[in-house]
């Protein structure tokens, strides 16, 4: 950046408060009023609206945008943006409201905005149907049974409703997750299957855990997936597993605490692309006495791509194969310990 900061006063999100307001911030940045209407977000291609705001536990304001599942406070908009740091945002934004120098004026005109007032998750409805003979068959190409999607609460989804907008309508192979109700609205994740990027549409919390409410009280070895469609294939072949809200949005510390005294190992296993590798090499520095896994790169990417592409046989010969050799890695650590 080529402007300098010449004030002695720090700067920081606390600085940037006392001059403007969180929504004359967002509103410059996003060109959007701070409403509850839905709008296409200013950062991505976007030619469907999928943004909103929302006021988080620390009465933050937040863009939402529900199509890549970005949570951004107004200085995470201009890093999102601009594809700086958080430093460099805090620069820019003083630079674009001239705050840059010792005796800052305001003297840049920006309209008054009153305080935006919306908590609690955005509103996602959806009106389910019956599943057609190709949904189950194409949930069956990865060994899931119609009642392994009744016991983890997947369905078909005929109309997606946003905010009370219409969002999606008979849209092919699309399916909701229900995570239960937060303060009377319902809680989705809906997977659009067949599209390339931006295939979750969700109000979940990021802290929840897919698969969690189905977990066993105690067990042997869990499995810490990057899905639901994995954790419910591996639960078809007998396998214990949960899923994070994303593979970089990891499960907190005092869940995995809990998790770490009901059962005796637990194996990370991600995709073997590029950003499940790297989320799995970022773990082991932070949970080192966690194990790692992936699925080798000439059977698949992931774990269902693995299942539909050998089938159910193979796939219990491989477990066999993974299981073995971490039974034999544990007892030998059992042996030097």
């Amino acid at each position: 950046m080529k402007f300098t900061y010449e004030s002695k006063i720090p700067l920081t999100k606390s600085f940037l408060l006392e001059h403007y307001s969180e929504e004359q911030y967002m509103s410059y940045y996003l060109k959007h009023p701070i409403d509850k209407k839905l709008f296409t977000s200013p950062l991505r291609r976007d030619n469907k609206p999928t943004c909103s705001f929302y006021r988080n536990k620390r009465n933050e304001l937040i863009f939402h945008d529900f199509g890549s599942g970005q949570h951004l406070n107004f200085i995470g908009v201009v890093e999102e943006m601009y594809h700086i740091t958080y430093h460099q945002a805090l620069l820019q934004i003083a630079k674009d409201f001239n705050l840059t120098k010792s005796n800052v004026v305001n003297t840049r005109h920006i309209n008054y905005i009153p305080k935006f007032e919306s908590k609690g998750p955005a509103n996602i409805r959806v009106k389910i149907k019956d599943f057609t003979e190709s949904e189950l068959k194409w949930w069956k190409s990865f060994g899931i049974s119609y009642k392994t999607l009744k016991k983890f609460h997947v369905y078909s989804c005929e109309n997606v409703f946003l905010n009370d907008n219409l969002f999606t309508t008979n849209s092919k192979l699309t399916f909701g997750y229900y995570g239960g109700k937060v303060n009377n609205i319902e809680l989705w994740r809906i997977y659009y299957s067949q599209r390339k990027e931006y295939r979750f549409l969700t109000n979940w919390p990021s802290k929840k855990i897919q698969g969690f409410d189905q977990l066993p009280k105690y067990g042997d070895i869990l499995i810490i997936t990057k899905s639901m469609k994995d954790v419910m294939s591996m639960y078809e072949l007998g396998i214990t597993a949960c899923a994070p809200y994303s593979e970089t949005e990891f499960i907190a510390y005092s869940v995995l605490s809990q998790l770490k005294e009901r059962f005796r190992h637990i194996i990370v296993m991600f995709d073997n692309d590029r950003a499940g590798l790297l989320n799995m090499a970022k773990l082991r520095h932070l949970h080192s006495d966690l194990d790692y896994f992936c699925i080798p790169k000439e059977y698949a990417k992931d774990f269902t791509d693995t299942y539909k592409k050998y089938g159910k046989v193979k796939m219990i010969e491989f477990i066999k194969q993974v299981k073995d050799y971490f039974e034999y890695k544990w007892l030998e650590q059992e042996l030097v310990s």
